[in-house]
C-alpha cells in the first residue's frame, strides 16, 4: 500500500503495523496511538461515538511541530510541562503495586533514588517497569491502578 504524504514523495504504510495498532486502541480502551520512526509518523485514531469505531491511520513523513500552547495562569500549568514529570514511554495499563493488595511501589511524599520503581506499565502482557529517572520527593501520582495510559502521559511528578 503506498501513500502521498502532501510532498509528491510515495510513503509505504505497513499495514500489517497499523492492524496491530488498532488492535491495541480496543484491546487498551484507547482513542488514539501513535508510531514514529525514522521521522515518519502513523497515527491510528478512533471514533467514540455510540456506533463501532473504525481505526484511521494518518501517515505523515516529516514530524509536525506542536501547536502553540495557550498562555496559562502559573499555578494550573500542565503536569506534562513540569520539568520533573516522568512519562510513559509507552501505551498500556498501569500498575502501582507489584501485585493486587500489596503496598504500591511509591506514594506522595515518598523519597526516591535514581533507578527506584515507581509503577509497573503492563503493555503486551509484558510487565515493564518504570523507574525514577532521578533522585528527589514524589510530589504527585498523576495515574490510578488500573488505569490505561497514552505514550508521552505524564504519571508522577518528581522534584
Amino acid at each position: 500500500m503506498s501513500e502521498t504524504n502532501g510532498s509528491g514523495e510515495g510513503m509505504r504504510v505497513d499495514t500489517e503495523l497499523v492492524k496491530k495498532l488498532a488492535q491495541m486502541l480496543d484491546e487498551n480502551d484507547l482513542s488514539e496511538i501513535e508510531v514514529e520512526d525514522n521521522g515518519r509518523r502513523i497515527v491510528v485514531k478512533r471514533k467514540l461515538a455510540g456506533v463501532a469505531a473504525l481505526p484511521v491511520a494518518t501517515p505523515a513523513s516529516v514530524p509536525l511541530a506542536p501547536p502553540p500552547a495557550a498562555p496559562a495562569p502559573a499555578a494550573e500549568a500542565s503536569p506534562a510541562s513540569h520539568p520533573g514529570a516522568v512519562k510513559s514511554p509507552m501505551v498500556g495499563t498501569v500498575f502501582l503495586a507489584g501485585e493486587p493488595g500489596a503496598a504500591p511501589f511509591v506514594s506522595a511524599g515518598a523519597r526516591v533514588k535514581e533507578g527506584d520503581t515507581l509503577l509497573i506499565i503492563e503493555a503486551m502482557k509484558v510487565m515493564n517497569p518504570i523507574t525514577a529517572p532521578k533522585a528527589g520527593i514524589v510530589k504527585q501520582i498523576l495515574v490510578q491502578d488500573a488505569q490505561p495510559v497514552e505514550y508521552e502521559q505524564p504519571l508522577a511528578i518528581i522534584e
